[in-house]
Formats: C-alpha cells, structure tokens, sequence
C-alpha cells in the first residue's frame, strides 16, 4: 500500500517559507487533478526561480509577484506543459524578464485524451531544456532531470543543495501519477522512477500536495502499486473482461467517477505496455477499444 501523505497547511496566495531556500505559493485551482491546487516553488534568495507558475490565473501572477518583491526572478521553469504548471510562465516572463526553461508541447493532434489537465499547446521555452543541465543562482542550482511517463515532456528539477527533488506529476505524495494516451508512456515511466530512486533523495517537492519525505520506501510502493495493476488487468482478462471498458468500473470501483476516463488512459498505458513485453496480446496494434487476450 502506498504511504500517501496529504495533510498540508496553507492560504492560498500566500508565501511559504517550506526550507531554507525554497518557498511555496499555491495557487486557487483545487481538482480532481490538482489536489489543493498548483504548487508554484520558488528557489533561492535575492536571484531566484520560478518552478511551474501554474494556470493563467491574474491573481496567483499577483501573488508570485508580492512573494517576490525586492527580488529578481531571473529563470523559470516548468516541468511539463499540463495547463495546471505552464501557462502563467509567459505573463510571468513579461513581467520580470526571467528565461523560460522547458519543453515544448507535444504534437497530440486531434488525438488527445481530453482531461482535466489538457495540454498548454501553445507553450514553447526560450530554451530547451537537456537532461542533465543545470541552472544556477547565488547559492542555488537547478539540475534537469528528464522524466518521461505522465507526459513526454516531464522533467524533474533536483536541488542539490538540499538534496531535494522537483518532482512536478512524477511523483506526488497524495496520489498516484496519471499515465494516460496519448502522451503519457508507462515503459518510460518504469524508467523514470527507477532514475529518480537512483539517486537517493531527501525530500521530494510535487507540485500538488505536501512534500514525500520518506522517499525511498515510498519510491518502491508507488513502483508496486503498478505492478500490482498489471496483475490485477491480468484478472480481468482471466476472468473474460478483455476490455478497457469492462475493466475499468471494477477495477477503479472506490474512485471518483470523474477519473474513469484518466483510469481508462492508464489502463491503456498499461495494456501497450504488456503487449510489448509480451504478457498479453490482442489482434493488430493495442488500441483502446481492442479486446485483449492472456499471452
């Protein structure tokens, strides 16, 4: 069972002193997906950045602007480009002519799975961010960390000063992370989990909800939650529901209906995930209307 950890304290458009260099203001878009709303992290002091701005919302660019008041926001950056972390970046941008670091929207086409958490598909950087650059201030630095899986644009920002880990949706500690088509990839984001429990953080940062402090152990259940899920789609087709609509209502049976259709997204990641290791098979390519088989 994953150790979820939800209980976190604040206002929102107030600024939080959380560690020694990092402060947090949440921004008013509580969800389904978002949990008690954005968290927008700013690192450092005097020089800082900005991590996910959040949502095009005027009053939580008033907020990151009066937390940073005397100050120069010289970089933000954005973990991926969910309309819930990327939009404000440009307004925010305008107003303090910081450098936008990221990566641009993907190339869904009409093909998107529409969630709450749409892609900000008019999102470009001013530069691209590679895996492994890093990013400094006065006492600060930033290091990139690609980690693709919830979206293929996800990036992680490590703080090596604290040890500590922006882990944006990679990781969040009151829920498990969406991995839906046809952006997310769950064989990517096997991979990523495994990168990010390499290195051995103290603290992880998500951008909704409180920080994951326990990491390692935490790190491992969120791993055997997926594998779990594997098994239990393996049940469902033993037991003759070989498809994505027969699964989902029994598998997700205690979850808020408003995510079936993401579940359904992640059973699918799933499925093309077992297909390619050869656990299951289906006629033609897996599609989210296939009806799918025991190998």
């Amino acid at each position: 069972m994953i150790p979820f950890v939800r209980d976190i304290k604040f206002e929102y458009g107030q600024v939080d002193q959380v560690s020694p260099l990092v402060r947090r203001v949440i921004a008013n878009n509580p969800g389904p997906f978002t949990f008690t709303g954005t968290g927008t992290y700013i690192v450092g002091h005097g020089e800082v950045a900005v991590i996910d701005p959040g949502p095009a919302m005027g009053e939580h660019l008033t907020a990151l602007l009066a937390a940073t008041t005397g100050e120069t926001v010289t970089t933000i950056v954005t973990t991926h480009t969910h309309l819930d972390h990327s939009p404000l970046s440009r307004a925010l941008a305008d107003k303090t002519r910081a450098v936008i670091y990221g990566r641009a929207s993907p190339e869904l086409g009409a093909a998107g799975v529409r969630v709450e958490e749409d892609d900000d598909g008019l999102f470009r950087p001013d530069v691209a961010i590679a895996d492994g650059q890093r990013l400094e201030g006065p006492g600060w630095t930033l290091e990139a960390i690609a980690t693709p899986g919830h979206a293929s644009n996800h990036v992680c920002y490590a703080l090596p000063q604290e040890n500590a880990l922006f882990s944006g949706d990679h990781v969040m500690g009151w829920s498990t992370t969406v991995i839906s088509q046809p952006d997310g990839d769950m064989t990517d984001y096997y991979a990523s989990l495994d990168k990010v429990a390499a290195r051995n953080f103290d603290i992880l940062w998500p951008t909704h909800g409180p920080p994951i402090t326990e990491v390692a152990p935490f790190l491992a259940a969120y791993k055997t939650h997926r594998l779990d899920r594997e098994r239990q789609i393996l049940e469902q087709i033993a037991a003759g529901h070989g498809a994505i609509k027969e699964m989902v209502p029994i598998m997700y049976a205690a979850v808020d209906p408003r995510l079936h259709p993401a579940a359904a997204g992640s059973v699918y990641s799933h499925l093309i995930h077992m297909v390619g290791e050869g656990i299951v098979v289906c006629d033609g390519p897996p599609r989210g209307d296939s009806r799918y088989r025991l190998a």
